[in-house]
This record gives C-alpha cells, sequence and structure tokens, in this order.
C-alpha cells in the first residue's frame, strides 16, 4: 500500500505566518523530515500542492487538490492543510465523492517548534487512512471526524463534532 501525501503548507510545515495573511512562504520543515525521523516502513510518495496559510486557500485551490487526487493511482490519500480552513477543504472534497481514504491533518504549533503537536498528528492520521473506510475525514489531536461532521472551535482551539 502506497499512501500518497499532498502537502499544503500551514503551520504543520512551520510557516508562520504572523498576520501576513495575504502572502505565502517557503516552509521550514518538510514533512519528510518528520517520516525520516519516525523511521517509518510504509511506502509513501509526497507531493507539493502550494504552501499557503490556509486562510488563503481558495475553491481554486481545492479543484487542484481535486485533480491531484484524481491523478494517482492510490486509494490512500494524506493532506497536510492549515487548521484554519481544513473543515472547508473537507466538505469541498466530501461533497465530491472521489472514491479515496482522504484524510487532512494539521498542527496548531508550529511543525518547527519544540513542542509542536505535528508529529503527533501526522502518525495519527498516517494510522487513521490506513484503517478507514473510503471518504474525507480530518484528523487532529487523537480524533478522527467525518467530513459532513467537524468544526473548528476557535475558543478551545481544537476540531469537534459540528453537533456538540
Amino acid at each position: 500500500m502506497n499512501i500518497h501525501i499532498i502537502t499544503t503548507g500551514g503551520t504543520i510545515e512551520g510557516i508562520d505566518y504572523e498576520g501576513e495573511v495575504n502572502r505565502t512562504q517557503e516552509g521550514q520543515v518538510s514533512i519528510i523530515d518528520f517520516l525520516d525521523t519516525a523511521n517509518v516502513s510504509f511506502q509513501y510518495t509526497i507531493e507539493e500542492a502550494f504552501k499557503k496559510d490556509s486562510r488563503l486557500v481558495s475553491n481554486r485551490d481545492r479543484e487542484l487538490l481535486v485533480d491531484k487526487i484524481r491523478a494517482v493511482d492510490s486509494t490512500k490519500i494524506l493532506i497536510t492543510h492549515g487548521t484554519f480552513t481544513m473543515e472547508d477543504t473537507a466538505q469541498y472534497l466530501g461533497k465530491l465523492n472521489l472514491n479515496r481514504t482522504i484524510v487532512l491533518v494539521g498542527s496548531f504549533v508550529s511543525g518547527s517548534s519544540p513542542n509542536t503537536d505535528a508529529p503527533f498528528n501526522l502518525g495519527y492520521a498516517i494510522s487513521s487512512v490506513q484503517f478507514l473506510k473510503t471518504d474525507v475525514y480530518v484528523a487532529m489531536n487523537g480524533e478522527v471526524f467525518h467530513w459532513s461532521n467537524v468544526t473548528k472551535n476557535l475558543e478551545t482551539n481544537k476540531f469537534e463534532r459540528g453537533n456538540e
């Protein structure tokens, strides 16, 4: 099984925008760094879609993600994504019935910070994508959320089910 990882930027890649929402920048951490450190044994490929603060991710960017998903043979897709609009992208993809297992993951603390939640979230999402049925999910902080029932609580800075 090959997991196809698509990166889009965001905090998980150590991109710190500090209020500069209107620009993109090079990440300071590569997802491959986390995978190398973990000494993983599964097969994977990594493809960059873009490097953006997720507040700047548009439907045009989401369509680019769809094109990339449809272009690969893998049925297991992991998308690294900023948390601001992760639920929007999950809903966009979920409504398309892409016939793949797609898991979106990010972090609340910069991937370049020593106390980052990025490696945990990435590992959890990788495990999840291997066992979940075909659909679209968000995996954050030890929980998996279906695309149709996830929201980011800005007060707690956590994802939760929308009906809670």
